[in-house]
């Protein structure tokens, strides 16, 4: 009989908590005794196919072994692809091809040839790793400049399963990736400007003392008036975002998987503007499994956007109130609750 352990970590919310990876291997059964235990989805059932294929098509090799896997705490849905690479590092680990990992933390997507696909959330993973003085914390490398934003960690780009494996055994061989650099302002492209708008005076000035002391508005016109053009000009009068802002930000993008890999730290404001046939949890939070964050918290510290107000339902605007108040919404479910900040500038248009 032999145990390993890896470290990884879920998202809840935005924000991560740490999950052990157990692996135990014994017996002499077949390779099809794979048997995962934590209260995993369908996503972490899955994987083991994906790690077989990884593990052989890597070179690796796979034990005729019957292998358990243990994601603890126990009580708690694990979901997503990201526990591939901790598990897969836990059977090479009990398969004596890496030493300890306990200084590591491990989330990403396994590919059946062993390369590394990005998930959701690594922003708020990598917050986690520095909370509990994880020293490295390995990610596809597509998500790691997303996870060098959160400065005191060293984020390691990974693109295939042998990279990692190497990088636990040898870690004088590999380079972090740079915080300095994947922090860096991304700029975020053309955007509309509030300059461009001709004429207007009366509605530009309301639009100003708006954005200046944060308030809500209400535009009411015929079509073609310019109520659209202006709202998604707003963004741009608005205060630049604070590092605190950003960071705050871009968890709830990332674990909406909305973030542009690559990319570093957001400076744009977000701007969101759902259609009048969104749903109450399309619009508050919510959905099967983990709740995620809906449009309120999407728009947090930019614009949400309500075009042909009275078209949308009034049981969605109903709901709208208590985000409002309390900048934030709280989603209970059976077996957990969570919060999402939800401060954001409310902007409706609406025809007379």
């Amino acid at each position: 009989m032999a145990l390993f352990r890896t470290r990884s970590a879920a998202v809840y919310g935005i924000d991560a908590h740490l999950i052990d990876v157990e692996v135990d291997m014994y017996g002499s059964g077949s390779s099809r005794d794979f048997v995962t235990v934590g209260m995993p989805d369908t996503a972490v059932r899955e994987s083991r196919e994906r790690i077989k294929s990884a593990l052989m098509n890597s070179g690796f090799g796979y034990p005729s072994k019957s292998v358990t896997i243990s994601l603890a705490p126990a009580n708690v849905r694990k979901e997503g692809a990201g526990f591939d690479l901790p598990m897969a590092m836990g059977i090479l680990g009990v398969m004596g091809r890496v030493r300890n990992t306990d200084r590591n933390l491990f989330v990403g997507e396994l590919s059946l040839d062993g390369g590394l696909r990005p998930v959701r959330g690594v922003l708020s993973i990598a917050v986690c790793a520095r909370k509990h003085g994880i020293e490295r914390l390995l990610v596809p490398s597509d998500n790691a400049a997303e996870a060098a934003v959160a400065e005191g960690i060293s984020v390691y780009a990974i693109r295939h399963l042998g990279e990692a494996v190497n990088l636990v055994n040898q870690p004088e061989r590999f380079t972090p990736v740079a915080a300095g650099a994947a922090s860096a302002a991304v700029e975020p492209g053309p955007q509309p400007d509030f300059r461009e708008v001709r004429g207007q005076a009366t509605a530009k000035r309301a639009l100003e003392v708006a954005a200046a002391g944060g308030h809500n508005v209400l535009m009411i016109g015929p079509p073609g008036s310019g109520k659209t053009m202006l709202a998604r000009r707003l963004p741009g009068i608005l205060p630049p975002l604070t590092f605190a802002e950003a960071i705050e930000t871009m968890q709830i993008h990332s674990v909406a998987g909305l973030l542009n890999h690559g990319n570093g730290l957001l400076t744009a404001r977000p701007f969101r503007a759902p259609h009048h046939t969104v749903s109450d949890a399309g619009l508050i939070g919510g959905g099967s499994g983990v709740p995620r964050p809906g449009e309120v918290s999407l728009a947090h510290n930019g614009v949400l956007f309500l075009d042909e107000l009275p078209e949308f339902p009034r049981n969605v605007l109903e709901l709208l109130r208590q985000p409002l108040e309390e900048r934030s919404v709280t989603l209970a479910r059976s077996n957990m609750t969570l919060s999402f900040p939800a401060n954001f500038m409310l902007v409706a248009a609406s025809n007379p």
